[in-house]
């Protein structure tokens, strides 16, 4: 089948990559003269380590990248059977795009928003067959990352998931599907990994002894190591999308020291200083058993406050969040290793201490299924 890419940036080169890897012919532009130009000699480049350290022959990467064609426009995407939109995060060009392909494609086209953050439902609004319109969530970057979060709203047709489902695992991914609510899977239930360590700091904590912590709680990266790779600008705009998505409960609530931190241009790993980075790692302190321990027990009420609102499981979950952020172990992995007692107290314990700016955060989510 032919694929589709609308978007060649990082995210949408590497979407481009992973189809062409498995085998689908694909056609792929952008709307900058600029990024068509480059997008096989960037695709070169990023096969080349694959080649040098032997996972991939020579051929193979002339095949892959023969199977790129790159088109002017995108008209010129058609008869592709599923298209991947990977273009800027505002809901009014994904839209654009859509309502522009819909028309040439064949009736039973998918199209695909790899949004992070919109509503698939209202990218689907105005077309004629929003039935075919769905979620293809990957991760950056998508030829290495194994998560792919399939994301269905009320009217998406079983057919349009199937295909996207067989095409993504056909292509190697692990697909878990998650409904049509702010920040899918991941990045939803990923906030209490920052939001908990930053309320910790705003306690006097440090963010060295809270990373290390973590770390030896089976943690590849603490949470402001975290924040310090993935950028602090892009880790508060995705704070605050879903904070206004949620009605601005107090689960999500935007620290003061995150907002500073980006007004000062100390966005990590990018701006050469962050909130650990470039800082050496640091021995963990004393209590690290209950630090570790607040910031599971909060990672785990999200993730239950996500089941008990339905469309997901959470095997799914934890398998989410164990491929999407490289996490040691599930939130429903890490309730059970605890055990749910221990959980609900250290709960209890929170919101009896909780700040005026912080009550409700820890009230616990209904008990999920055996």
């Amino acid at each position: 089948m032919i694929i589709g890419v609308v978007g060649l940036g990082a995210m949408g080169l590497g979407i481009a990559q992973v189809f062409a890897q498995a085998g689908h012919p694909v056609r792929a532009t952008d709307a900058a003269d600029a990024a068509r130009a480059s997008a096989r000699e960037r695709m070169a480049a990023a096969l080349a380590p694959r080649v040098a350290k032997g996972a991939m022959t020579g051929a193979e990467r002339d095949a892959t990248l023969a199977r790129l064609t790159v088109v002017d426009t995108v008209e010129d995407i058609a008869p592709a059977g599923l298209v991947i939109e990977a273009v800027a995060e505002r809901l009014e060009v994904k839209q654009a795009v859509f309502r522009s392909l819909e028309p040439l494609l064949p009736a039973d086209a998918v199209l695909a928003t790899n949004t992070s953050s919109l509503s698939v439902a209202a990218i689907a609004e105005g077309l004629a067959r929003p039935g075919q319109v769905l979620g293809l969530h990957f991760f950056n970057p998508a030829p290495v990352m194994k998560l792919v979060e399939l994301v269905a709203y009320a009217g998406t047709t079983a057919a349009a998931l199937d295909l996207a489902r067989s095409l993504a695992e056909g292509a190697g991914k692990v697909v878990i599907a998650c409904p049509d609510r702010p920040g899918f899977i991941v990045n939803r239930c990923a906030r209490p990994y920052y939001g908990e360590a930053l309320a910790l700091l705003e306690e006097g904590r440090t963010a060295t002894e809270i990373d290390a912590a973590m770390v030896a709680a089976g943690y590849r990266l603490g949470p402001f190591a975290l924040i310090d790779l993935i950028g602090a600008d892009i880790n508060l705009a995705a704070t605050e999308s879903l904070a206004a998505a949620m009605g601005g409960h107090p689960r999500y609530h935007v620290f003061r020291a995150l907002r500073d931190q980006v007004a000062r241009g100390e966005l990590g790993r990018k701006s050469g200083r962050g909130f650990v980075f470039p800082a050496e790692p640091a021995p963990p302190p004393a209590d690290a058993e209950a630090i570790a321990l607040r910031i599971e027990a909060a990672l785990a009420n999200e993730a239950a406050w996500l089941l008990s609102e339905g469309g997901v499981t959470a095997e799914g979950i934890d398998t989410a969040m164990k491929l999407g952020l490289n996490f040691p172990r599930g939130p429903f992995e890490a309730r059970a290793r605890h055990g749910a007692d221990r959980i609900r107290a250290t709960l209890a314990a929170l919101e009896a201490a909780a700040p005026p700016h912080l009550k409700t955060r820890y009230l616990p989510a209904p008990e999920p299924s055996p």
